[in-house]
């Protein structure tokens, strides 16, 4: 071979693997995104937060998390492969799918990757433990592929946010069933993550035939009812438990429904200020739920 073939032939050796790379990295960055990673890092850190809260060993706070991140890993994955065409249709920017950056075909075999994950991870954790995880995940995808178009959009999210406490405590020696208020409190989180997740997206989804419980109560109706859940939800976590409700839940009392009614009165003035209101009231029950992880059997 002339050797001055050498650099030319070398150099396309080089570049093609280097190509190739930055494809790979490309569409894996374009999967990463289309699990939803905020709401999928925000649900296992909260379930992981529950799981130490509770008394958990490292170990089984780690198992714990992980069977969730698998489980939102799929539901998020799910959604985005699901909804590709309706997203195209809507002009959402950002959509990897829509995109271009990672195909259907891959999201889906990540999603059902993740899924099937999900099951020993899931069980690992006891038994009742695990069944209400999946039965929660069977939930979600149930959303996604239908319920999301109904009046019961909201029930996958009330399982899915119920089930949180629910796993944490039936993970526990002895097997406790979680306590009601830990249960009702997550139910009503649940509510309010599905009006607040839905909210900004009502106007694209109705041009695209989606009718959710927050579709037909319209931007309005949404934002006015998007409180009520989370402070009913302070309301439970502060009463709800046996003994005296300190200073801490008095405060939580008074702060919650000011934070909210707030909001909704600076709306007028600043379009995002009750969903603002909202986010800060969702923290103050967080805040609350953890606090309170120690008596959730």
């Amino acid at each position: 071979m002339d050797t001055a073939d050498r650099p030319r032939t070398c150099g396309a050796t080089v570049r093609r693997p280097r190509l190739t790379a930055g494809l790979a990295l490309r569409r894996a960055v374009g999967l990463a995104l289309s699990c939803h990673p905020g709401p999928v890092v925000a649900v296992t850190v909260l379930a992981t937060a529950l799981a130490v809260s509770a008394g958990h060993s490292g170990a089984r706070c780690a198992l714990i998390g992980a069977a969730v991140l698998a489980g939102q890993l799929s539901v998020g994955w799910c959604n985005d492969a699901f909804d590709a065409r309706r997203d195209a249709a809507a002009g959402r920017p950002g959509k990897p799918v829509v995109d271009g950056v990672v195909s259907r075909t891959a999201v889906w075999a990540a999603a059902y990757g993740a899924l099937v994950l999900c099951v020993p991870l899931s069980l690992a954790c006891g038994l009742l433990a695990g069944t209400a995880h999946l039965a929660a995940v069977a939930g979600a995808w149930a959303y996604n592929l239908r319920l999301k178009a109904t009046a019961l959009s909201w029930l996958p999210y009330v399982l899915g946010f119920a089930s949180l406490p629910s796993v944490v405590a039936l993970s526990l020696p002895g097997r406790p069933w979680p306590a009601w208020w830990a249960v009702t409190a997550g139910a009503l989180l649940g509510v309010a993550a599905h009006l607040g997740d839905v909210l900004p997206d009502i106007p694209g989804d109705l041009a695209t035939g989606v009718r959710g419980l927050p579709h037909r109560l319209g931007v309005a109706g949404t934002r006015l009812l998007l409180p009520v859940p989370l402070v009913a939800a302070t309301a439970v976590l502060v009463l709800g438990p046996a003994g005296p409700v300190g200073g801490w839940g008095a405060a939580a009392l008074a702060v919650s429904p000011l934070l909210a009614f707030a909001g909704l009165a600076l709306g007028r003035y600043w379009r995002k200020a009750a969903f603002a209101g909202t986010v800060a009231v969702a923290g103050v029950d967080l805040a609350l739920l953890l606090v309170r992880g120690t008596s959730l059997a």
